[in-house]
């Protein structure tokens, strides 16, 4: 089973849109996808679920804040195979708006009088997910979508994870946390190493590039600084870019698909499609999924 993290400081990157359709397109291959959306923007659960369907049918009993809210009320929480929601041939968990709240009881957790009781909380605090995903082995993938940052719960999705990625637009306020990002999580891991004998070694797979401008085939000049600057600092990407493209890519829960399941024959349309599958494809490669 392979765990990855979907990440970046910078929100409206394409992140959910990269979560969303790479794991419809896993399930095409013949994987077995659980995506968990941790952001409390719920993006990702309102790409698969219409709001007052998830209002009446999933807001109170199935959702990523019901698993941590037993966490915090040092309760047992429930199964997460019980919170999962099938759609597209893939398993979700779902979100919740007030999972934001969350962070900020999980850092209380981490308060202790004693040096050997900070170590002890740091390593329960960061290992839930850890944890509650040793069991899950009938999955091939588990994807994290998570927040643009790195509070507690994008923590425990770190920690959880083998990997991580992070989508970006090419431009400046997007690509300029991405060295920052990078640093924080190898900080980060190095902390909870440092605390026990189980380690972690989440694995960088690369920077998918989001939203590409393009110019007779080629992305535009302001793009490719971006591009040519992430190369020069060694910052590792996928070879597949995806092109921006408004229409596509709004609210595909009211058409009942993502992006990668829609058919069509030529275009500009056609030629997004063919960049996810193609980026499904890399993703596959790098992770040694197989075919």
């Amino acid at each position: 089973m392979k765990i990855v993290s979907v990440t970046n400081y910078k929100g409206g990157v394409g992140k959910t849109t990269i979560t969303a359709n790479l794991a419809v397109g896993l399930a095409q291959r013949g994987k077995k996808v659980l995506v968990i959306d941790v952001d409390p923007q719920t993006n990702l659960t309102f790409s698969f679920l219409k709001v007052d369907e998830w209002q009446k049918n999933f807001e109170k009993n199935k959702t990523i804040k019901i698993w941590f809210d037993a966490i915090i009320d040092d309760q047992t929480p429930p199964p997460l195979s019980s919170l999962i929601i099938q759609r597209s041939g893939i398993d979700i968990i779902s979100s919740h708006l007030r999972l934001i709240d969350m962070d900020i009881d999980l850092a209380l957790k981490l308060t202790a009088a004693s040096p050997r009781q900070h170590k002890n909380n740091f390593i329960k605090t960061y290992s839930y997910f850890r944890n509650a995903l040793q069991d899950f082995n009938d999955y091939d993938v588990v994807l994290f979508d998570c927040p643009p940052n790195m509070h507690a719960v994008t923590r425990n999705a770190i920690i959880a994870s083998d990997y991580y990625i992070i989508p970006a637009k090419m431009d400046y306020l997007s690509t300029l946390g991405i060295d920052h990002l990078q640093h924080g999580i190898r900080e980060f891991i190095s902390d909870y190493n440092s605390y026990t004998k189980n380690k972690v070694f989440p694995k960088f797979l690369g920077v998918v590039a989001t939203m590409i401008s393009l110019n007779q085939g080629e992305p535009i000049a302001a793009n490719k600084t971006y591009i040519s600057e992430l190369k020069i600092k060694n910052i590792t990407m996928f070879d597949t870019m995806i092109r921006e493209n408004k229409t596509l890519f709004s609210f595909p829960v009211e058409f009942g698909k993502q992006v990668i399941e829609q058919s069509h024959k030529s275009g500009s349309y056609s030629k997004v499609v063919d960049e996810l599958h193609d980026f499904v494809d890399e993703f596959m490669q790098r992770t040694n999924l197989g075919g």
